[in-house]
C-alpha cells in the first residue's frame, strides 16, 4: 500500500478503509491517533477491516491496541472481550482494565480481575494497588482492602504516596479513621492529594475539630489548601454550621480565585443554606460563572433547607423554562420534599408523572420521596398504593410508610407492615425503630413496645437519644411511668425532648408534683426550658389540680424565663382552671388574653362547662365556636352531651342536626387492646372481629350487672 493511501487512513473523516492487505504495524500506527483522540467511530472501523483481513487477527501488539481504544472511550464491554484474547497482557494492560472498571465499574469486578492478575503470575506495580483500592473504596469492602494492603507490604510499595493514598480512601469510606491516620503518620512524603484524602475522611464523618486541626496542620507543614481542599472541607463546616469558618473559608476561596470553580460555588451555596444564610447563597448562585442542572439543583435544595418551600417551587419552575436544563433525580427529590411540606399533593402528582415519562420513577431515592409526599400530605391510601407497587424496598421506603400510618392515625396499620418488614428480611434501622415506637404508643401496645425495646438493646439503638426519647413516650403512654423513668435515667446523653417527655409522661399518670420536681431538677442540669417544657409543666398541673402551682410557673415563664406565652400555653391554663371548676376565672382569664382565641380555647372552656354541667355559659361558648366556624365534631358533641346530661333532648337533638347541615360527621369511636401480643382494634357499629358474638353478649352481661349495682347509664 502507497504511503498517501495510509495516511488517509490516519484521518478522522475516513469512511472506507481499503481492503488491501496490512502488516500489524500499520494497525498499530492507525489505532495510536484515534486513541489520542478517542475516535471510537474510526477505531470501529480499523477493528472492521481488521476482522475482515484476519491475517493479523492474534497479533498481541494489534489486540493491546484494541484494548487500549476501547479503554480510552470508555467502552469497557468491548475492552474486556479485546482483553481476554490476549494470551499474556503486560502488567500495564492488567492496570488500565483494573482501572476501567474501579471508575467505570462494576467495581467488584475490578478486585475479581486484580486476583486474576495475581493468580496469572503478573506482579503488581504501584499503580496496581490505587486502581484496585479505589474499587474497594466505591464498595467498602474493608477486608478486601486489608488484604490487598498486606500484599502491597509485601511488595515493598505500601509507603508509595499514591498507594497510601488510596489505602487512606479506603480506611476513612470504611468508617476505620484510625487506621487511616496510622497510614496518613506513616507516609515519608505527604502531597495535597494525601493531606485531601484524610481532610475529606474526617469530614465525611463530621468531625468538625479534627477536619480543622488537619487543615491548620497541613497549611504549618508549607502545603497550600487547593480548591479540592476546600470542597472536603465545606461539608462539615454546613453540618456544623459553623458560619463564621464558613466565611473565612469563602474569603480564601476568593483570594485563591476557587470561587470560578463551579464544584467549589456549589459547595459555599450548600454550607451557606445549613447555616440558615439563604440570601448568601442566592449571591453565589446569581454570580456563578457557569449554571448547570447541578447548580440549580443545589440552589433549590438550598430553598428546601431554609424552609421557603414556595421560593423552592419558582426556582424549579424557572428551571423547567430553560430548555437546556435537564431534570437530576436530586432536583425531583428536593422539590417533591417542598410539596410534601405544602401539602400540594396536585403538584406532587404532577411531579409523579413525569418521573413515571422519565424513568426516574424507578429510582429508590425517588420512590420514597414520592412515598413520603403522599404520606405527608394525608393522602395514605395513596401512600400505601404505591408503597404496594414498588419493586424495589429498601429500610427507608419501610421507615416512610411506617411514620406515615402513625402520622396519620393508622397505627394498627404501621404494626403490620412492619411485621412485613421483619418477614421481608430488610434489617430496620434506627429510623424505622423511631417509627414504630409512637406507633405501640398510641395503640398503648406494651408486649409490641417491650419487645421493641429488646430490640433496640440488641442492635445497640437503645444508646441513640431519639429512641430513647420515642421509648419514654411509649412506656408513659402504656402506663408504665416507672419504665418510663427507668429509661430516664439509664440516658447517657438527654436532650431538652428527653426532659418534656418524661415531665408529660408524668402529667399523664396525674403525678404533678414529681413533674414540678423533675422541673426543678431540669435547670440543676444547667439546661434551658423551652416553650414545650412549659406546656408539659402546665399540662402535669392541671392534670393533678394543682392551680396554684399551675398560676406560678405560667406568669414565671415569661417574668423569669423570657418565653411568651403561645395559645397552647394558654389552653392550658383554660383547661387547669376548668379542672378545678373555677369557669368564671376561666372565662376571665380568656378575655384578658393579649390575642383573640380560636376554637381551640373555646373548646377547653365548653368541655368543663360539660363537667360540670354550666348549660348557659356552654350555650354561650357554643355559640362563639359557632362564630369562629367548628374545626371538627368535639365541640357539637360536647354541647350535646351537655343538653342531654340536663335532659333536654330537643337541644341535643338541634345540635345534632346542625352538625348535620355543617357537613361534620361524627368519625365512629374505636378503641384497641393487646392480647398476648395481638392488637385487637374494635370501631363503633363494627362487627367484623371473629369473636364479635362473644364479646357482645359478655358487654350486655356487665351492663345489667351495672345497673343492679346502681350505674345509670347515660343516652
Amino acid at each position: 500500500m502507497s504511503c498517501a493511501a495510509r495516511l488517509s487512513l490516519q484521518r478522522p473523516s475516513f469512511s472506507v478503509i481499503s481492503r488491501s492487505l496490512l502488516e500489524a504495524h500499520d494497525y498499530v500506527q492507525l489505532l495510536q491517533p484515534c486513541i489520542q483522540s478517542k475516535s471510537l467511530i474510526e477505531g470501529k472501523k480499523i477493528h472492521q477491516h481488521l476482522l475482515k483481513n484476519s491475517t493479523h487477527i492474534n497479533s498481541s501488539t494489534v489486540l493491546d491496541k484494541l484494548t487500549r481504544l476501547y479503554i480510552t472511550c470508555n467502552a469497557v464491554k468491548q475492552a474486556r472481550h479485546m482483553f481476554d484474547t490476549i494470551t499474556n497482557p503486560s502488567v500495564i494492560l492488567w492496570n488500565l482494565m483494573i482501572r476501567a472498571y474501579a471508575w467505570n465499574g462494576p467495581f467488584h469486578t475490578a478486585i475479581d480481575l486484580y486476583y486474576q492478575m495475581l493468580d496469572s503470575g503478573v506482579r503488581p506495580t504501584k499503580f496496581t494497588f490505587p486502581f484496585v483500592l479505589k474499587a474497594c473504596s466505591g464498595l467498602q469492602a474493608i477486608q478486601d482492602g486489608i488484604e490487598i494492603h498486606d500484599q502491597a507490604k509485601r511488595h515493598g510499595l505500601d509507603s508509595d504516596v499514591f498507594v497510601c493514598t488510596a489505602l487512606i480512601d479506603l480506611y476513612a469510606k470504611c468508617g476505620c479513621l484510625d487506621e487511616a491516620q496510622r497510614v496518613f503518620d506513616s507516609m515519608f512524603h505527604k502531597d495535597v492529594v494525601a493531606w485531601n484524602a484524610m481532610i475529606a475522611g474526617y469530614s465525611l464523618h463530621g468531625l468538625y475539630d479534627d477536619t480543622i486541626q488537619l487543615l491548620i496542620r497541613m497549611q504549618e507543614a508549607g502545603m497550600s489548601p487547593n480548591s479540592s481542599t476546600m470542597v472536603a472541607i465545606l461539608p462539615t463546616v454546613a453540618q456544623a454550621s459553623a458560619l463564621s469558618q464558613g466565611k473565612a473559608i469563602h474569603g480564601y476561596c476568593v483570594r485563591r480565585t476557587f470561587v470560578n470553580d463551579v464544584v467549589v460555588s456549589t459547595g459555599l451555596l450548600d454550607m451557606y443554606a445549613k447555616c440558615q444564610c439563604i440570601s448568601y447563597s442566592r449571591i453565589i448562585f446569581d454570580t456563578m460563572c457557569v449554571s448547570n442542572e447541578v447548580t440549580w439543583s443545589a440552589m433549590i435544595g438550598a430553598y428546601v433547607t431554609c424552609d421557603y418551600m414556595r421560593e423552592a417551587l419558582e426556582l424549579f419552575d424557572q428551571m423547567v423554562l430553560k430548555d437546556a436544563m435537564n431534570m437530576t433525580p436530586v432536583t425531583l427529590v428536593s422539590i417533591l420534599r417542598a410539596c410534601a411540606k405544602l401539602t400540594n399533593v396536585c403538584r406532587g402528582r404532577q411531579l409523579h408523572s413525569y418521573s413515571i415519562k422519565s424513568g426516574f420513577v424507578s429510582d429508590i431515592m425517588i420512590g420514597n420521596t414520592l412515598l413520603s409526599m403522599y404520606a405527608k400530605c394525608g393522602i395514605l391510601d395513596d401512600a400505601i398504593r404505591y408503597f404496594d407497587g414498588m419493586n424495589l424496598k429498601d429500610t427507608v421506603s419501610y421507615s416512610a410508610i411506617i411514620s406515615g400510618c402513625v402520622q396519620n392515625g393508622n397505627a394498627q396499620e404501621a404494626l403490620l407492615i412492619f411485621h412485613k418488614m421483619q418477614l421481608s428480611g430488610i434489617d430496620p434501622d434506627l429510623a424505622t425503630m423511631v417509627g414504630v415506637l409512637p406507633a405501640c404508643s398510641h395503640l398503648a401496645a406494651l408486649q409490641y413496645g417491650s419487645c421493641t425495646h429488646g430490640y433496640l438493646i440488641v442492635r445497640g439503638f437503645v444508646t441513640d437519644t431519639s429512641v430513647s426519647n420515642a421509648l419514654i413516650d411509649m412506656y408513659s403512654k402504656c402506663g408504665k411511668i416507672t419504665i418510663a423513668r427507668e429509661v430516664f435515667d439509664r440516658m447517657h446523653k438527654r436532650d431538652i425532648i428527653s426532659w418534656n417527655a418524661m415531665i408529660v409522661g408524668y402529667g399523664i399518670h396525674g403525678c404533678g408534683m414529681e413533674a414540678i420536681s423533675l422541673f426543678s431538677d431540669l435547670q440543676a442540669a444547667g439546661l434551658k426550658p423551652d416553650s414545650v417544657t412549659f406546656i408539659s409543666l402546665l399540662s402535669a398541673c392541671s392534670h393533678s389540680g394543682l392551680v396554684a402551682l399551675g398560676k406560678h410557673w405560667f406568669a414565671a415563664m415569661s417574668q423569669d424565663f423570657n418565653i411568651t406565652p403561645r395559645m397552647e400555653h394558654y389552653i392550658c391554663m383554660v383547661d387547669l382552671l376548668g379542672r378545678a371548676g373555677l369557669l368564671g376565672e376561666a372565662y376571665n382569664f380568656i378575655k384578658r388574653m393579649p390575642f383573640e382565641p380560636d376554637v381551640n380555647l373555646w373548646g377547653a372552656l365548653l368541655a368543663a362547662c360539660r363537667n360540670y354541667g354550666n348549660i348557659e355559659m356552654g350555650e354561650e361558648i357554643s355559640m362563639k365556636i359557632q362564630s369562629l366556624g367548628p374545626e371538627g365534631t368535639g365541640n357539637f358533641v360536647l354541647i350535646s352531651n351537655i343538653y342531654s346530661a340536663a335532659g333536654r333532648w330537643d337541644d341535643a337533638a338541634h345540635v345534632r342536626i346542625m352538625q348535620r347541615d355543617w357537613g361534620f360527621r361524627k368519625s365512629p369511636g374505636c378503641s384497641w387492646i393487646e392480647i398476648n401480643g395481638a392488637v385487637h382494634a374494635f370501631v363503633g357499629g363494627d362487627q367484623s372481629h371473629p369473636q364479635s358474638e362473644r364479646i357482645n353478649k359478655k358487654l350486655e352481661d356487665l351492663l345489667v350487672e351495672m345497673k343492679r349495682l346502681g350505674y345509670q347509664c347515660g343516652i
